[in-house]
């Protein structure tokens, strides 16, 4: 809150990121205070439930899923009714996040539920659309069963699997989280949010597709290299020690694990769009070309495709670039800007 507090000052809410498996919005990088003595805004941060204990899924059972955007709709709804006593405007209130943070803002612009508690949004570098975001619920029972058998619980009976997990501490839970993707891949997490037909009615792309969404002002946009950060743990190749030059075989490694649901043809077509044919063993070349695949298929085209459809159906829409790399920056100079 700015100091004198302010009146009916614009209320701007944070949701973290993190691939819905970590962090906290009491991380100093998230220190609303810079914000708020700046812009004159009050902001606002909350923290929400990540990993299983926030996204497990057994369609039907008591436990349907997307228990952490519950988590940021009742902190949402405390917000509107509260923010008032702090010198905030009830009725201009921003919701942004980054990452996962961002991919959380989608669906309470999607969510009738959501809508009410907020005017406008921001997303940064993640939107619901993007391959990493969501999952079906044949998908979230799949993974919700895997974990349930990696901690040795039975998984014949929803009630006895639930019950199981229930008795489990949540650090051996959370230990065993990373068991149940199955295919090697970079760029996805174990648990995220699941379309159930509540609180995401639908596919988000067929959401957007059809304008089932919150009619505001939006601003979204993209870093330069989106990709980079997820390739240093465990794409063949790549490490943040050294440069990471990437030969044609690592090269041609890595676009199943960056597409693990590819079939062969679109495998085929991604290497076809984004080989130099005339500098095909060129290694700085290759490296570049795997992180711009990971950041277009994974945040950008997304990004871009939720603006574009915004946009379709009569939004204010407002896109940025991020092409600044800081001069702090801890990671390599191939990173780039992340």
């Amino acid at each position: 809150v700015p100091s004198p507090r302010p009146q009916n000052a614009t209320v701007m809410v944070w949701i973290f990121g993190g691939g819905f498996a970590y962090g906290t919005s009491s991380l100093n990088v998230y220190d609303g205070r810079y914000l708020a003595q700046a812009e004159g805004a009050i902001v606002v941060s909350m923290n929400y439930r990540v990993g299983a204990l926030g996204f497990l899924s057994l369609p039907g059972s008591p436990v349907p899923g997307n228990a952490g955007l519950f988590d940021q709709q009742l902190a949402l709804r405390w917000v509107h009714g509260n923010i008032h006593r702090f010198g905030g405007n009830p009725q201009s209130v921003t919701l942004f996040g980054e990452s996962a943070g961002s991919a959380s803002v989608a669906p309470h612009l999607l969510s009738r539920h959501s809508q009410q508690f907020f005017q406008r949004a921001i997303l940064q570098s993640g939107t619901l659309n993007a391959p990493w975001a969501t999952v079906e619920d044949t998908e979230a029972r799949r993974r919700a069963e895997a974990l349930a058998q990696a901690l040795g619980c039975p998984t014949d009976d929803d009630n006895e699997l639930l019950n199981c997990l229930y008795a489990r501490p949540p650090q051996e839970i959370v230990s065993k989280e990373g068991d149940v993707v199955i295919e090697p891949s970079i760029f996805r997490f174990p648990f995220v949010p699941v379309v159930d037909g509540h609180f995401i009615i639908d596919s988000p792309i067929v959401l957007l597709q059809q304008g089932i969404f919150k009619k505001t002002d939006l601003l979204l946009g993209v870093n330069r290299n989106e990709g980079s950060f997820f390739l240093i743990y465990g794409a063949p190749g790549f490490s943040k020690d050294h440069e990471s030059l990437i030969s044609r075989e690592d090269f041609l490694e890595n676009i199943p694990m960056i597409v693990p649901q590819g079939n062969e043809v679109s495998v085929d077509a991604i290497v076809l769009q984004y080989t130099d044919w005339l500098a095909q063993n060129d290694a700085l070349k290759n490296r570049d070309a795997i992180e711009d695949i990971v950041g277009d298929y994974n945040v950008i085209c997304p990004v871009v495709e939720m603006a574009t459809r915004y946009a379709e159906f009569g939004n204010n829409v407002y896109f940025y670039f991020f092409n600044q790399r800081a001069s702090n920056l801890p990671w390599p100079q191939w990173m780039g800007v992340i």
